[in-house]
């Protein structure tokens, strides 16, 4: 029979993706693609548009899942067809499309990547033309969801962009170091309608149920109610209606009190899913919809049972069991995906389950006033505001757990073997003896911590006189000026990567934002010196170029109202025991082998009686200027060295000679083309008696006051990018 069954999911499987072969490889539109054709084409849209890209100097990319269902070339006859594409557009206009919406565009095809079974990829320059209506039920979300950001604006930031993220699963104004926080802490789930997400909406339904005394078909009823209702409130979209159908699944089989027997229907829903549209197959999403599904009805029933036999009350066992189950039938392909195992996962998750209830709750009773009574639903969303600021507590602590992610060997050879790991301890938990073992090895383990947490509290490091911060192939330093107060000198990159650096330093106000140069390594990451805080002013160089990196500081602080202006030469900025003067340039440098580099500034900082030069990107020309005007006065002799230019080759041997700096900090990206750091610079500044110290290799990298004495500390692995400029 096992073998049979095999079979006929073989045969069926085969079968149905062969048709859709068929069906993608037809002649039209394969050899349009082929031939990257301008096209004319109506459009059905299937799903929510997804921002695929927003990087520096370029607007974001959306993504659309289409059905193509007429196509026009020029001057040729109009085909009906329906096929699915893959529909790439800029105009902020896809932003507002809805699922079932039918539109008109112009654009060019393209064919797909390897197994992917849509037909083509059709690019489109300009935004959609809309032909009629979307459905009732889209529009009506769409109300609602609209109605739920107007009652959260009022909110602060965070928790106001997370509650509709944690609602109906609208991220559009959640900010980044939330979103990057539940990342790290694998909480992700609570702002993606996933089936994981689908089941513990639903489980405040069923305790809702329980607690007033009813039956287990009156449960799985009105599990199925709220089910009908929650689909309508985030959009019936495909991803929806799959997360829909497994979570749901698995609530009501909860419910009925038998969740094994319900094993071959959850079979049953999986196997119609993939037939309807194979592509499911090869998508992460529906491997941990599917996933967390199966935890919920294998392994949660044991252990909310075993749970209560332990005196823990019914509500607060599956609460635990729920999300515990989940998290760990997910794990394995979460560690194939990024290489690494979440250790903080199930703790956050188990402190975040009191709060998803309320805020959800109240977030839909938000949603549903909001059309008829806005000030009501800002009232109701303020409460739901209170929960939700416990989310991120959580994930912002969460996030900042030492060792909270561990690295694991990626790929599928990692997730079988932490899959065959993980089964093996829930065999041996099953013995008391294993149990008695695990919990002793659990506690020594904490107690071991406690004494190196003491010793070594945490970062930053106390008596921190400058952080380089680990941005990846770019530069960004940090200055302190007072507590939640610091100088950022550079940006980097990436905003992600700097905003990140900032908060880690528990940095809240920037009076001085100082650009040495326009480089996008050293600008690119401007919006997250803005991110949730507030900026005094802005210095840059008087070098205009590159032109991009200078149009691109100035929008960023013209939108913050924070005034910019060009350094001078021989200006000192002085705060809280800081002193900050600016050596060079001295005079404009042209001709050069690179002018915006060789007119970085170049600035000297004084702390607590420490002395530290950052040479942003100068190279020969400006260090050779800056020996011959301000070495007599030995200026340039400090004690840390912010090294120019990444530790490039375009370095002055006499220069380094005459700063011989103590220590000596490089920011690099892992793995860069540029060939950076030089090996014979830094083995000058070594045989000059510094400490070297690199980003790609330590992390974020600080210069740290101790007693009087100078000492250095690093964060930890590195995660730069070494691909950037």
């Amino acid at each position: 029979m096992v073998v049979l069954g095999v079979l006929a999911g073989v045969v069926g499987g085969a079968g149905v993706t062969a048709s859709r072969v068929a069906l993608r490889d037809a002649d039209e539109v394969t050899g349009l693609a082929r031939e990257r054709a301008a096209v004319h084409a109506d459009l059905l849209v299937t799903d929510d548009p997804r921002p695929t890209r927003s990087t520096a100097g370029r607007s974001a990319q959306y993504a659309i899942a289409a059905d193509l269902t007429r196509l026009r070339v020029a001057d040729g006859p109009a085909l009906r067809l329906s096929v699915r594409v893959l529909v790439l557009g800029a105009d902020p206009a896809w932003q507002g499309m809805l699922p079932g919406q039918r539109v008109v565009v112009d654009g060019r095809l393209a064919p797909t990547r390897g197994g992917d079974l849509r037909s083509a990829v059709l690019t489109v320059p300009g935004g959609p033309r809309l032909v009629g209506r979307a459905p009732w039920a889209q529009r009506a979300a769409g109300r609602l969801r609209a109605g739920l950001q107007r009652a959260c604006a009022p909110l602060p930031p965070e928790p106001g962009g997370l509650l509709p993220g944690l609602v109906v699963g609208d991220t559009t104004r959640l900010v980044q170091t939330v979103a990057d926080d539940f990342r790290t802490t694998g909480m992700t789930h609570l702002l993606a309608v996933s089936g994981s997400n689908v089941a513990i909406v639903l489980g405040a339904v069923l305790g809702l149920a329980r607690w007033c005394r009813a039956g287990p078909r009156s449960a799985a009823a009105l599990s199925v109610v709220a089910l009908i209702g929650f689909v309508i409130l985030v959009r019936p979209s495909p991803s929806v209606l799959r997360a829909a159908a497994l979570g749901g699944f698995a609530l009501i089989a909860l419910a009925s009190g038998r969740p094994r027997s319900a094993v071959p229907g959850l079979a049953a829903v999986v196997v119609l899913l993939i037939l309807i549209d194979p592509q499911l197959a090869g998508e992460p999403g529906f491997a941990l919809s599917v996933l967390a599904t199966a935890g919920l009805l294998l392994i949660a029933p044991g252990w909310r049972d075993a749970l209560c036999r332990h005196g823990v009350p019914a509500g607060l066992a599956e609460a635990i069991a729920v999300p515990a189950a989940a998290q760990l039938t997910c794990a394995p392909v979460i560690a194939a995906l990024s290489g690494t195992v979440g250790l903080a996962a199930v703790p956050a998750n188990l402190l975040a389950v009191p709060a998803v209830p309320p805020a959800t709750v109240l977030g839909v009773v938000s949603a549903l006033l909001s059309p008829g009574w806005p000030a009501g639903a800002e009232m109701v969303a303020w409460l739901a505001a209170w929960p939700a600021r416990w989310l991120v507590l959580v994930g912002h602590y969460g996030a900042q757990t030492p060792a909270g992610v561990a690295p694991w060997p990626g790929g599928a050879v990692g997730g079988v073997v932490l899959a065959a790991v993980l089964l093996a301890l829930l065999v041996a938990a099953r013995h008391r003896l294993v149990r008695r073992l695990a919990a002793i090895v659990a506690a020594a383990a904490v107690v071991g911590t406690m004494p190196v947490r003491l010793v070594a509290p945490g970062w930053p490091p106390p008596g921190w006189l400058m952080v380089v911060c680990d941005v990846g192939q770019g530069d960004a330093a940090v200055l302190p000026v007072g507590p939640g107060q610091a100088i950022v000198v550079d940006a980097g990159p990436d905003p992600t990567a700097v905003d990140g650096c900032l908060r880690r330093l528990g940095v809240r106000h920037v009076p001085l934002l100082v650009v040495s140069h326009f480089h996008i390594d050293h600008v690119g990451g401007v919006e997250g010196v803005f991110r949730n805080r507030s900026v005094g002013a802005v210095v840059t160089t008087a070098h205009p170029e590159p032109a991009l990196g200078r149009r691109q500081v100035i929008e960023a602080a013209t939108a913050r109202r924070t005034p910019v202006r060009q350094a001078m030469p021989g200006e000192v900025y002085a705060s809280a025991g800081l002193r900050l003067a600016v050596l060079g340039p001295s005079r404009p440098l042209v001709n050069t082998r690179s002018d915006p580099n060789n007119n970085s500034l170049v600035l000297r900082a004084t702390v607590r009686g420490h002395s530290l030069l950052l040479a942003g990107d100068a190279e020969e020309d400006e260090q050779h200027t800056l020996l011959s005007t301000e070495f007599r006065n030995s200026v340039v002799r400090v004690d840390v060295l912010k090294v120019a230019h990444h530790g490039s080759a375009f370095q002055s041997p006499e220069f380094l000679d005459a700063v011989r700096p103590s220590v000596a900090l490089v920011s690099v990206g892992t793995g860069n083309m540029y060939g950076h750091p030089n090996a014979a610079v830094l083995d000058r500044l070594t045989r000059g008696g510094a400490r070297v110290l690199r980003t790609d290799v330590s992390g974020d990298l600080a210069a740290v006051d101790l007693d009087g004495r100078l000492a250095v500390a690093v964060r930890g692995v590195p995660a730069g990018d070494g691909r950037r400029r």
